[in-house]
């Protein structure tokens, strides 16, 4: 079940920051694309914010490592620092805003911020994906929010409604696209028939990749993601290191060509899910062929889409830009009304406990899978080759034959089958004398 999302008096005997009338004084660390995006929105919404919800916010400090570069936002003298644990500590500052990422020095000022009593917006993924747990707790004693929209999927409203719509649904799955930098490359594989080195350069040359982009073409990111969308959603405390990833470095023009041919499209999908039974939890990131009548098939360049499976309400679909500096900003926005409200009326927003996660290794999870094998094209092949599915309990759904002689290929797709069969079957596919190469191993998902 998802985890509760509670209205809680603030805890009596902690230091609570005083808020003078009306306003509401919020320090912000960082100011990169997100951060600065952040200030333009608040500069650009005040009093349209202040006429809905009584609360005038005014950014008073950002906390930056170089004070003299020039920025794309206009701040009053003074409000700019280089010290951030004295923007935490500033008696003018009421609410803090953390978008500067990493997990030090953002744990221990996230930490001391919800210590004095000043609720925290973040947009750090990898601080939650590792400790968030630990900072929930110390929300939650400290009596005030710590809130996360903006960490997953940027602008796109999905931890709110795990957070307080779905609280009582008992969530089955979650799986989608949470990283736009893959989804643009595997479109520009898709539709122009790129190989996979030309569409990186693209996304380099156009911004949706960085320079070093192992975090996201690895899956690193999207699993960071995916840890805290299965914390929120199972109310199981789950970590980036219990996250299976596999990402998209390896995935051809071929690969592409096959699964098109085939009605499928490949996309990078953060899954996780729950067992209703067992409780255990399956969290992982991995290449997927998606049949092209899935609406995730149709989630173009660098957007996002996630769905959420529950017992009762089905499937919905969230969908939208999942990175940029004003979507993100929107969402960080968005959580620091909800805070700054929250203090002004002594309450907060509680996730509740978490129980220990058991987690189900990747190799006992379940799906259907397509496999190609270059074979050798003589009498007997097709019969040693599904003899080696069979002897490991993997059925067949589909197989068909491409080319002749040297160039002949063998595709199959399974139906739902372990991945410990699966590998034990592809091993012992090398092995055989008939089978020239063991090709790509793709999982299918949404059949």
């Amino acid at each position: 079940m998802a985890a509760g999302f509670g209205r809680q008096p603030c805890t009596p005997n902690l230091q609570v920051v005083a808020i003078q009338g009306n306003r509401v004084r919020i320090g912000v660390l960082g100011c990169g694309n997100v951060g600065a995006a952040f200030v333009q929105l608040v500069s650009r919404q005040t009093d349209s914010i202040e006429a809905r919800t009584g609360v005038r916010l005014e950014v008073t400090r950002v906390a930056v490592r170089n004070v003299s570069r020039e920025r794309e936002v206009d701040l009053a003298p003074g409000v700019l620092v280089r010290d951030a644990h004295g923007v935490v500590d500033d008696p003018e500052v009421d609410v803090v805003v953390e978008v500067i990422g990493g997990i030090e020095p953002a744990r221990e000022l996230i930490a001391t911020a919800l210590g004095k009593g000043k609720p925290v917006v973040t947009a750090n993924k990898e601080l939650l994906a590792n400790v968030g747990t630990e900072l929930f707790a110390a929300a939650d004693a400290a009596g005030v929010d710590l809130l996360f929209e903006a960490a997953v999927a940027g602008g796109i409203p999905l931890i709110r409604a795990l957070r307080e719509s779905l609280r009582g649904e008992p969530i089955r799955r979650v799986l989608g696209i949470v990283n736009g930098t893959t989804n643009f490359i595997l479109t520009k594989m898709t539709e122009q028939g790129a190989d996979y080195s030309a569409a990186l350069s693209e996304a380099q040359r156009l911004g949706f990749a960085e320079r070093d982009p192992t975090a996201d073409v690895e899956g690193f990111d999207a699993g960071a993601k995916a840890a805290i969308i299965a914390t929120i959603s199972f109310g199981a405390k789950v970590v980036a290191g219990d996250v299976y990833h596999e990402g998209i470095s390896g995935v051809g023009a071929a690969d592409i060509a096959m699964a098109t041919r085939l009605g499928y499209v490949v996309k990078l999908l953060a899954i996780c899910e729950q067992d209703p039974l067992t409780r255990e939890v399956a969290v992982r990131v991995h290449p997927a062929m998606v049949p092209k009548q899935h609406p995730l098939a149709s989630v173009r360049e660098s957007y996002n889409a996630v769905f959420v499976e529950g017992d009762a309400v089905g499937s919905l679909m969230f969908y939208g830009r999942g990175a940029g500096g004003l979507p993100t900003a929107s969402a960080v926005l968005g959580d620091v009304i909800d805070a700054a409200v929250n203090l002004r009326q002594g309450t907060h927003g509680s996730l509740g406990t978490f129980t220990r996660a058991v987690i189900r290794p990747i190799d006992q999870t379940s799906s259907e899978y397509l496999l190609s094998l270059d074979v050798a094209d003589r009498p007997g092949v097709l019969h040693a080759v599904t003899g080696v599915f069979a002897h490991n309990d993997v059925s067949i759904r589909a197989a068909e034959q491409e080319g002749l002689r040297d160039d002949a290929r063998l595709v199959f797709i399974t139906h739902q089958a372990k991945e410990a069969s699966v590998q034990a079957c592809v091993r012992e596919l090398r092995d055989l004398d008939v089978v020239k190469r063991v090709g790509s191993l793709l999982r299918v998902i949404g059949a």
